[in-house]
């Protein structure tokens, strides 16, 4: 055997193997989750059933404010690395290369905006940039907004106890934001990719545009968890904090599971933890779930419309300009 298929046979086995774990920790997922609905079906569906269609459409309404305010969170961020393309053409490539992460590995949803950033005529550099930093950004984000829940959950499941852990990230996160590190970065990396450096360094007025509305994102998301299980016999306006905390710890533990489509189930469990000493877990469990389809439903109908309109405004583009032909009286 030649020495030079060795390599390609040790990569095309850890492939299987990667794919193989990441089967098999879907499965155990979709089981589990399965059978936590089956045990307490009885209290899910009631739960279901009684959902207030206004509190229900507010909900879904709060969630798209959130995943406007995550779009906007990465545009400036990508606006200050070059020429602004505006806020049409940016959720085009972010809401749409964000379905990615339904795919098996979050990475995926990275690797799509960066593609359909060089479609629109972006240098992958820039998209790539803008897209690792809105990271971090979501990831400070998300610390400072799960603070407001990590004690409660944490004294209602042991199992979560080593959530304090994650706040060894802030440090490093906040540095990689200070204005000259990230302006360093990006300069070290556009050089060693060999694109022109942005002409200018990253403004601390961006950079903390960006962590307001990644702020603002888990605000929402947070609201959308409070109006969704508030049935007005469990949850009042006093656990707010504890919705809006408790969904930036379910995004960080979603984001840790990458290996699993947009992190499901793990994102389910930490919503479940948090609400069930207030709404017990039958109904925990139903929320966790319309929670997940709610926002599914509002990241494909958000990519869907960016879509529309990409394809609407390419056709109207391309349409002939009507010619008038002067007459005598001109």
């Amino acid at each position: 055997m030649s020495q030079d298929l060795v390599p390609a046979a040790s990569s095309t086995s850890r492939a299987t193997l990667v794919n193989v774990v990441r089967t098999v920790l879907l499965v155990l997922v979709i089981v589990a989750a399965g059978w936590q609905l089956i045990v307490h079906w009885n209290e899910v569906a009631a739960t279901v059933a009684k959902l207030q269609w206004h509190r229900a459409l507010l909900a879904q309404l709060a969630i798209v404010f959130g995943i406007m305010c995550s779009t906007l969170s990465w545009q400036v961020l990508l606006d200050d690395l070059g020429k602004p393309i505006g806020v049409g053409r940016g959720a085009q490539i972010f809401l749409v290369g964000q379905l990615g992460k339904y795919l098996p590995g979050s990475v995926w949803a990275y690797v799509l905006q960066i593609e359909l950033g060089r479609k629109a005529g972006l240098e992958r550099a820039r998209v790539f940039a803008a897209t690792v930093f809105s990271l971090v950004v979501a990831v400070v984000a998300a610390l400072i907004a799960g603070s407001f829940a990590i004690p409660r959950l944490m004294a209602q499941d042991a199992r979560l106890s080593w959530l304090p852990w994650l706040y060894l990230l802030l440090p490093f996160a906040l540095a990689m934001l200070l204005p000259p590190v990230l302006t360093a970065i990006v300069r070290f990396g556009f050089t060693v990719l060999r694109r022109p450096r942005p002409d200018h360094p990253v403004t601390l007025r961006v950079v903390l545009a960006s962590l307001a509305y990644a702020i603002g994102t888990y605000f929402f998301f947070g609201a959308h968890l409070w109006l969704l299980a508030d049935t007005r016999e469990g949850l009042t306006i006093s656990p707010l904090s504890l919705c809006i905390g408790t969904m930036g710890i379910a995004m960080l533990a979603g984001l840790a599971a990458f290996m699993l489509p947009s992190g499901v189930g793990a994102r389910e469990f930490v919503i479940i933890v948090a609400l069930t000493p207030v709404v017990g877990v039958g109904p925990a469990t139903a929320y966790a779930a319309v929670s997940r389809a709610m926002f599914i439903l509002a990241e494909v109908g958000a990519a869907g419309v960016a879509a529309a309109v990409a394809v609407i405004t390419k056709h109207r583009d391309r349409e002939p300009s009507v010619v008038t032909i002067p007459t005598a009286s001109d």
